[in-house]
């Protein structure tokens, strides 16, 4: 069994924890090509490739602000689904939750990221996408791992909310 985090992007982070919590994968993939739907095809089947039955995954949420958000939610999306069609689960932590879990609060902004990430963990990578990845492998260490015990009240916060979301209210017609 590993814990996986992945970061959709057009160079989506990924990392793979092992059981006892080090890093055996931390790296950036890419599709082939400069044109989509070939690079975006490219880039997911390559990921799915990294995946393992028994992985836990905790990918991360999308992002509403983003500039490419289009491209990214093609992203996203192409992720999940592959993972659906291999009957493959996974949890989704949103990027205020990743941020908090990591830093404390929710809305750091990614520069602000790399030194909590570091201090706590001693991870360090130039890639954001791949920092953010290695928090999303930690949350899902975190809640698959029973070390919750490990973690403090903030970073409890947010295993709850992923654990136990809020319902979703039903827009009025």
């Amino acid at each position: 069994m590993r814990f996986i985090g992945l970061d959709p992007s057009t160079r989506t982070g990924f990392v793979a924890l092992d059981v006892d919590g080090n890093v055996i994968v931390a790296k950036e993939i890419e599709g082939e090509g400069k044109t989509d739907p070939k690079r975006m095809a490219t880039q997911i089947d390559s990921i799915i490739s990294h995946i393992k039955h028994d992985d836990i995954i905790c990918i991360e949420g999308f992002g509403f602000a983003s500039q490419q958000a289009i491209q990214l939610g093609g992203i996203g999306w192409g992720i999940r689904m592959a993972l659906f069609r291999c009957n493959i689960p996974f949890i989704e932590a949103s990027p205020s939750q990743l941020k908090k879990f990591a830093t404390g609060k929710g809305n750091t902004p990614k520069d602000g990221m790399a030194v909590p990430i570091y201090k706590r963990w001693g991870f360090e990578n130039k890639s954001n996408n791949v920092t953010d990845a290695f928090v999303l492998a930690q949350i899902a260490f975190t809640l698959k791992s029973n070390m919750a015990i490990q973690i403090n009240q903030t970073q409890q916060e947010v295993v709850q909310a992923i654990k136990n979301p809020p319902e979703k209210k039903k827009k009025a017609k």
